[in-house]
């Protein structure tokens, strides 16, 4: 199966390429501002680079979230394009679980964590196998909150693993291990595997189904709910 998938969820976004499972061209850009404003550019490059069209490709994935809301919002939107142009099938996964996903075969629970900002974290936890196996649903909460529910030795990884690496230490002490720095970046590669074991479980998206998962409102929805309260 050839397979594009996007990941745009955070400052770090990228385009993978596989065959039948193999990474065959991948592009990645960790910036302030993301690869979606590159987007169609980079998967051009990704393509060209594996003399292939867009049209023989068989499906697309591509990272619903959480993460940042512009990014991800854009990154489903030019999916959703492809395949409406193209006419093949996609797929969506957890922005976390692929993050849990640069740790495969882990021996103890990876805690994915994306800085949410205002003190908060995008948070999941995950036993790692060949996939992840969601064992603390994707949420987003304050890290201190979030560490309470933890038991045993966990790995961390993502950037919100690194901004509150101190609070973890002091909460965990020798319980807390934290990923190897090349592995905090989520990747569309481990993306892919996701999206093709969703292609082989029959789990396609319907495009007006395929859809962000932002987990808390945004700035413009919180602002309404403000208006209409009062």
């Amino acid at each position: 199966m050839k397979l594009l998938t996007v990941d745009t969820s955070t400052s770090t976004s990228s385009v993978a390429l596989t065959v039948d499972g193999r990474l065959v061209a991948e592009y990645l850009v960790d910036c302030e501002k993301t690869l979606s404003e590159r987007l169609l550019a980079a998967t051009a490059a990704v393509l060209r680079d594996a003399r292939l069209a867009t049209d023989d490709l068989d499906g697309f994935g591509v990272a619903l979230g959480p993460g940042s809301f512009t990014g991800v919002r854009i990154g489903v939107a030019t999916i959703k394009g492809l395949a409406l142009a193209s006419g093949k099938p996609c797929v969506g996964f957890s922005s976390l679980a692929m993050l849990a996903l640069n740790l495969p075969w882990s021996s103890f629970p990876v805690c994915s964590l994306f800085d949410a900002r205002k003190n908060e974290v995008y948070a999941g936890l995950y036993r790692c196998g060949h996939l992840p196996e969601e064992l603390i649903a994707d949420c987003v909460i304050p890290p201190d909150r979030f560490l309470e529910r933890l038991e045993g030795p966990i790995i961390f990884v993502g950037d919100g693993a690194l901004r509150f690496r101190g609070l973890i230490e002091a909460t965990l002490g020798e319980r807390a291990v934290f990923a190897p720095s090349h592995c905090h970046q989520p990747r569309a590669a481990a993306g892919a595997m996701l999206a093709l074991e969703a292609f082989r479980t029959g789990k396609t998206v319907a495009l007006p189904l395929l859809n962000p998962t932002y987990i808390r409102p945004s700035e413009a929805e919180l602002a309404r709910i403000r208006r209409e309260t009062l």
